[in-house]
């Protein structure tokens, strides 16, 4: 039997090279996206179905996920990867913007979780697969608030995978480095309060570091790859790391001093 991909933020980046790579293994896909209007070049692929969903619309959740078991039939897994980041000092960011980066990252998630667990957990299959991040499970500067929200899917998850393990629900953690992807563009949201200048200097550094990485990084084929094989490998293993080039694997080995000193030497030179 044909199996069935529901993944949000599919218009670009992770999600859309996700809804191709498994339409090219004979899956299904329910590509659900804030403006489906604007995905036209999806809506041709065979086998692919687009759906509007607003991560910080919770009605918008239950509608497409509805409305995909209508259209499929199934769902098999669920892909989380709607967010953005907001960068910059915590000191600039407003209120919405604070809200934004939770209710987008982690609230958002969340509701989708919401929704597909009790299909899953009654028909005993599923997968539910969160993306995390690098930053999930390290810190770097001006990125406080994005580190907040990948630092709470990071626990969620892992709290979450106890708990539908005896459903034979399988969950999922993808800690991507550094992808080319439009996060370095318009998924990517800057703190800035007028007069507040002192922390600029530093800013730009680190931006020009980020962009820099990104530019150089690997495109969002292979997360989705890695997303691929984490739902199909059969194991109960919950994170999979992605271009992260040995961080965790330093973060672990390095006394936390050493660590902090690296990390300022790289985003902050």
């Amino acid at each position: 039997m044909e199996k069935v991909l529901f993944v949000t933020g599919a218009s670009s980046g992770i999600g859309r090279e996700t809804v191709k790579l498994f339409q090219a293994k004979n899956w299904k896909v329910a590509a659900t996206m804030r403006s489906p209007e604007a995905s036209e070049d999806l809506q041709k692929i065979a086998d692919v179905e687009c759906f509007r969903l607003d991560v910080t619309e919770p009605a918008s959740i239950e509608k497409a996920f509805s409305d995909a078991l209508e259209k499929f039939g199934r769902i098999d897994v669920v892909v989380n990867n709607a967010g953005y980041g907001l960068l910059g000092p915590f000191e600039a960011a407003t209120d919405e913007q604070v809200r934004r980066q939770f209710e987008t990252n982690v609230l958002g998630l969340m509701n989708v979780c919401r929704a597909a667990i009790p299909y899953f957990r009654q028909n005993k299959r599923g997968h539910i697969v969160n993306i995390s991040s690098l930053g999930g499970r390290t810190a770097f500067p001006f990125s406080s608030l994005y580190h907040a929200t990948k630092w709470a899917v990071e626990g969620f998850t892992e709290s979450l995978q106890y708990e539908l393990e005896p459903f034979n629900v399988r969950v999922k953690l993808i800690e991507p480095g550094p992808i080319k992807t439009e996060f370095y563009g318009r998924s990517e949201d800057i703190a800035k309060k007028e007069g507040l200048t002192v922390y600029d200097e530093r800013f730009e550094r680190f931006l020009e570091f980020m962009k820099k990485g990104g530019d150089e990084a690997p495109d969002g084929s292979a997360v989705a790859q890695v997303i691929y094989d984490a739902v199909t490998d059969g194991s109960n293993r919950l994170r999979y790391p992605v271009n992260t080039k040995g961080l965790f694997f330093l973060r672990s080995m390095l006394p936390a001093g050493a660590f902090r000193f690296a990390t300022k030497k790289i985003f902050l030179r």
